[in-house]
C-alpha cells in the first residue's frame, strides 16, 4: 500500500473518490465485471461457431421444457397415465414435494435451464480472459439467483401452503423478524441468539492461563488435564480475520479441550481485534511480534523442546512463511507442521479470487487507507456472494416468508463474532499472495529476504475440505509440489469450518488419508482422490496418532504454567478475544 506521507495531492484526491466509490458499491468494484461483460460478449459476437451451439442448446431446452410442462398438465389434469414426469434437470434446490407439483414444476425447470444456459454461454468462448469469463458467470448466477421462483411468495409452493395453513402469520413473524435484522444491521448488534452465548460462560471454556501478551497477540497456555503429556508442545496459529475459539468451542467440540486430554500441552495465539491505530501492523510484524514472540514464550517454559506449528487458514500461511523463514536462518526449534484448510500456493484460489484484481483491491485499498483496516463485515459480505444460496436467499426465504428463524449454535455465534484487518497487512496479503503469488514463485520478502518453501523439510499433516469455498482443497494439495518433505494429507469432508470442527462421534463425518514420503513422484489430486480409501468418522484420531507416531517418543510431567521469570497474565480465554 502506499504512504500517506509521500502521495501528492492528485493521488489523495483519487483515494478520496476511490473511498467514496466504494462506500456505495458495497467495496465492489464497477469497473472489473463491465470490462469482462466487454471482453465476453465481444468475443462471443467473433464466434460463429459457439453462438451456433448456444441457439441449439436454448431450441433444446425449449423443447424439453415444453414437453415436460405438456406431460405435467397432462397429468394434473388426470388424463395422462400413471407414473410422474421426469425433469429435464433435477435441482437439489427444489427437490420438496410441492416443486414437482404443476406448474411449479415448470418454473423450477424454466430456472434451472436458464441457469445451465448462461453458466454454458460464459464458458468456453474463444479469446475471453479465464477470470472474465469466471467473472461474467459469477455476475449472471447472482442476478439469476434474484429472480428464482424459489425467492417470491406467489410462485414457492412452500410458502403458499404455509400461508394458507396459518392465515399469513409466517408473513407477520417473517416481517418482525426483518425489521429486527435490519435494526441490528444498522446499529452494528450482533445476529438474533448471539445473546446465548459468550466467551467464557459458554464458549472458550477449556482451563487455561494467559502467559504472554504484546500489542497484537495474547499467548494461552492450557491446563493439563492428564497426569503425563507429550514432551513436545503445540503452538496452535489461527488466521487473523478469526476469533481463535473456533477451536475451543463448546465442550465436546473444542479441538483444544480434545488435545488436551490427548495428553498434549497446548499454546494458542488469540489475536487482538485491530483498530485505526494498528492500520501500518504488516506481515512481518504479524510473524515478528505473532510467531516469534510466541516461540520465545513457549521455549520460556519448555526450554530446549522443539515445538509442533499448527495453523488454521490464513495462520496456516502465515505459519508456513514463518517455517521457511527458519529454515532459511537454520533455526530448528519446529517439531512439526500441521495446517489446517491453509493454501500456500494461490494461482488458483477458487472463487475467493473473483474479488481479487487490481480493480477491486483499489477500492479496498482506498477505503482502508482513509479508516486504517477492513471491516469484518466486508469479508463476510463476499463469503455470501460465493455461497448466495445457502448463505443468502434460502435464509431469507426461511425467516422472512415462511417465518421460520433457526436457532444459532455455537459455531454461527463465532462465525458472527468477526474481527478487523489492519490496513497495512491486509493490503500486503492480498497483493504479495493472492494477486502475485509470491510465496509460491519464492519471491516473498520475510525480514527483508526471500524465503522458499523448497526449504521445508519438516514432516506435515495438511488438511483439506471437500467443499471449502475459502481454501479450495486442490489448492491446499498444491504444497506437494512446493515443498519436498513428507507430507500426510488429509481431505475431510465438510467446508472451510465445520470440516474441521469435527468432534468424534458426530455422524456423517468421513475422510481419506495418504502419505507422500520424499522423494515419491507426485500424484494429481484427482488421481489422488480416486485412489485413496474413505476412513468413516472424525479426522482428529488420525491427527493424533500421527503426533504420537511421528514425534511421540516418552511422555513426561506436565509443565508448570507460565515461565519463571514472567508471571501468568490471567485466565483463559484473557481479554483481546473480548475486544469488539
Amino acid at each position: 500500500m502506499r504512504s500517506p506521507e509521500t502521495d501528492s495531492p492528485s493521488q489523495r484526491l483519487d483515494e478520496q473518490f476511490h473511498a467514496a466509490l466504494a462506500r456505495w458499491t458495497r467495496s465492489l468494484s464497477v469497473v472489473s465485471p463491465a470490462l469482462a461483460l466487454v471482453d465476453w460478449a465481444a468475443h462471443l459476437g467473433l464466434s460463429p461457431g459457439r453462438r451456433q451451439e448456444l441457439a441449439a442448446l436454448a431450441q433444446q431446452q425449449a423443447a424439453e421444457l415444453a414437453a415436460y410442462a405438456r406431460d405435467g398438465w397432462l397429468q394434473a389434469s388426470g388424463l395422462a397415465l400413471a407414473g410422474t414426469p421426469q425433469p429435464p434437470l433435477p435441482d437439489r434446490r427444489f427437490a420438496a414435494p410441492g416443486w414437482q407439483q404443476w406448474p411449479f414444476s415448470v418454473m423450477q425447470q424454466a430456472f434451472v435451464l436458464q441457469e445451465a444456459w448462461w453458466a454454458e454461454a460464459t464458458r468456453d468462448v474463444w479469446g475471453v480472459d479465464k477470470h472474465h469469463g469466471e467473472l461474467v458467470a459469477f455476475w449472471a448466477r447472482q442476478l439469476l439467483d434474484m429472480g428464482s421462483p424459489a425467492n417470491l411468495p406467489w410462485s414457492n409452493p412452500e410458502v403458499l401452503r404455509r400461508t394458507l395453513a396459518e392465515g399469513g402469520m409466517n408473513f407477520l413473524r417473517g416481517a418482525q423478524d426483518w425489521v429486527d435484522d435490519v435494526q441490528r444491521l444498522l446499529t452494528g448488534a450482533p445476529p438474533a441468539g448471539s445473546e446465548d452465548f459468550a466467551v467464557g460462560r459458554n464458549l472458550a471454556l477449556t482451563p487455561g492461563k494467559v502467559v504472554w501478551r504484546n500489542e497484537l497477540m495474547e499467548l494461552i497456555q492450557y491446563a493439563p488435564q492428564t497426569a503425563s503429556v507429550q514432551a513436545e508442545p503445540l503452538l496452535i496459529v489461527p488466521a487473523w480475520i478469526m476469533k481463535y475459539y473456533i477451536l475451543d468451542l463448546a465442550p465436546g467440540s473444542s479441538l483444544i479441550e480434545y488435545l488436551v486430554q490427548q495428553g498434549h500441552t497446548v499454546f494458542a495465539i488469540s489475536w487482538k481485534n485491530p483498530g485505526a491505530e494498528q492500520r501500518e501492523l504488516g506481515m512481518d510484524d504479524y510473524l515478528r511480534l505473532g510467531i516469534a514472540d510466541a516461540l520465545r514464550a513457549v521455549n520460556a517454559i519448555l526450554p530446549g523442546r522443539k515445538v509442533h506449528g499448527v495453523g488454521y487458514c490464513l495462520g496456516g500461511t502465515l505459519l508456513s512463511i514463518a517455517a521457511a523463514a527458519m529454515a532459511r536462518d537454520g533455526d530448528e526449534r519446529l517439531a512439526s507442521l500441521t495446517l489446517f484448510a491453509a493454501q500456500t500456493d494461490f494461482s488458483e484460489p477458487g472463487e475467493l479470487g473473483l474479488f481479487i484484481d487490481e480493480s477491486q483491491l483499489s477500492l479496498l485499498e482506498a477505503q482502508m487507507q482513509q479508516r486504517g483496516y477492513l471491516r469484518a463485515d466486508q469479508m463476510a459480505g463476499a463469503f455470501q456472494m460465493l455461497r448466495s444460496y445457502d448463505l443468502l436467499w434460502s435464509r431469507m426465504v426461511q425467516e422472512y416468508l415462511l417465518g421460520e428463524r433457526p436457532a444459532l449454535n455455537a459455531l454461527m455465534a463465532w462465525n458472527a463474532d468477526a474481527t478487523r484487518m489492519p490496513a497495512r497487512m491486509h493490503g500486503d496479503y492480498l497483493r504479495q499472495l493472492f494477486l502475485r503469488n509470491d510465496l509460491a514463485e519464492g519471491r516473498y520478502l520475510a525480514g527483508g529476504r526471500a524465503v522458499a518453501l523448497s526449504d521445508l523439510q519438516l514432516p506435515m499433516f495438511v488438511v483439506g475440505t471437500e467443499t471449502d469455498h475459502v481454501a479450495p482443497w486442490r489448492s491446499v494439495y498444491k504444497l506437494h509440489h512446493l515443498c519436498p518433505a513428507e507430507i500426510r494429507f488429509v481431505l475431510t469432508s465438510g467446508g472451510h469450518n465445520a470440516g474441521i470442527v469435527s468432534p468424534p462421534g458426530q455422524g456423517h463425518r468421513h475422510f481419506r488419508a495418504a502419505t507422500a514420503a520424499p522423494g515419491q513422484p507426485y500424484v494429481a489430486p484427482q488421481d489422488w482422490f480416486d485412489g485413496t480409501p474413505v476412513t468413516e468418522g472424525s479426522w482428529w484420531p488420525a491427527w493424533g496418532q500421527w503426533l504420537a507416531d511421528e514425534r511421540g517418543g516418552p511422555r513426561v510431567k506436565p509443565p508448570r504454567m507460565g515461565a519463571k521469570a514472567a508471571p501468568v497474565l490471567g485466565d483463559a480465554p484473557g481479554q483481546y478475544v473480548l475486544e469488539r
